[in-house]
């Protein structure tokens, strides 16, 4: 079990937010299609693990579990399990013991959400990163998403994060006055914003009336790292960093380094050129998301396989060859940058 100041108790005792930092919102890896039931491909557990690794070897805080990357949608409650506890235990067993692990969910009902927490906390995971109810997002209004979020964080077996990607909840729109309520809930302790409104995301982690000792904010978009630490946010819950996790974090570790000594020219075009190279990278996940993700992991580092989906998600990119054509003078620039940032740590 990860090391953290987490807590499981009442609704009136406080929770610590999960440690700051960059996290990866990890791909869920499947064998290949082709070579089993292409209607539900098994969890490949070993590449699961071996991914997992990588990433907590180069520096990444900890890992986000069956969120949107990870197809959370399409898995069952018992590969759920098998999936978080399989993970932790490649953590701590590779003495990883404090990189916590953050259960995403899904569901539209606070019973079903309550359901996942707990079988999530079971299974090793600290924190519960929970997905807003998009169903009926048309008619839903800003009171009924504060008294969603607070009757799930009151019976939550873990500290719960508010997950706002309005890509997937139907343009879902939470307001940064929601979230300052929500801020307040001794069980809420943060928020992922996977969305490009920077405004929105100042009045959230600049908001002096939330207390941001209690309530952390991290961006969902690589992209977007710099300003929004700029703006005080704690880091990147980051598709982009799954295939370049040194990258991703030696722009956050150059950030902060520099707030407490002041920094210099130097360094200020060294985070303008890292931020300017994520950004390069990112427009594979903006454009094909998990899919893409997994093709490049696949494709730089042989992890997995790009056919490695469940349906509807075919897998790879539809032209092949010819797409990767596109990002790959990009991607070859990024994995010799990883490369010399893991060489220059030795």
């Amino acid at each position: 079990m990860a090391q953290t100041n987490g807590s499981n108790g009442s609704s009136s005792s406080p929770s610590s937010p999960p440690p700051v930092g960059i996290y990866v919102p990890v791909p869920t890896f499947f064998m290949d299609a082709t070579s089993s039931s292409q209607a539900a491909p098994p969890l490949d557990i070993e590449t699961q693990s071996a991914h997992s690794l990588f990433l907590a070897r180069a520096g990444i805080r900890g890992l986000v579990i069956l969120g949107s990357t990870g197809e959370a949608i399409h898995i069952t409650p018992s590969e759920r399990r098998e999936l978080l506890k399989s993970q932790r235990k490649a953590l701590d067993d590779a003495g990883f013991k404090d990189r916590p692990i953050i259960a995403g969910t899904t569901a539209q009902s606070i019973s079903e959400a309550l359901e996942q927490i707990s079988a999530s906390k079971d299974a090793g995971a600290e924190y519960a990163m929970v997905l807003s109810p998009g169903y009926f997002a048309s008619n839903v209004n800003q009171q009924g998403l504060i008294q969603w979020f607070e009757t799930v964080a009151n019976e939550s077996v873990l500290p719960i994060m508010v997950y706002h990607y309005p890509g997937v909840t139907n343009g879902l729109y939470i307001s940064p006055a929601t979230f300052e309520s929500l801020a307040a809930h001794p069980k809420i302790v943060g928020c992922k914003l996977s969305h490009g409104i920077i405004d929105d995301t100042t009045l959230i982690a600049a908001n002096p009336k939330i207390d941001h000792d209690g309530f952390v904010v991290f961006t969902g978009l690589g992209q977007n790292l710099l300003p929004v630490l700029a703006i005080g946010g704690v880091g990147a819950i980051d598709g982009l960093a799954g295939c370049f996790p040194r990258v991703v974090v030696k722009l956050y570790d150059l950030f902060n380094s520099s707030l407490k000594k002041g920094v210099t020219s130097k360094e200020l075009a060294e985070m303008r050129e890292l931020q300017y190279r994520i950004c390069e990278g990112e427009k594979v996940v903006a454009r094909w998301g998990v899919v893409g993700m997994k093709e490049a992991i696949a494709r730089v580092w042989q992890m997995g396989g790009a056919k490695g989906a469940r349906l509807p998600l075919a897998g790879g990119f539809e032209e092949g060859e010819q797409e990767w054509k596109k990002w790959e003078p990009v991607f070859t620039g990024l994995k010799e940058l990883e490369q010399k940032l893991e060489k220059d740590a030795k």
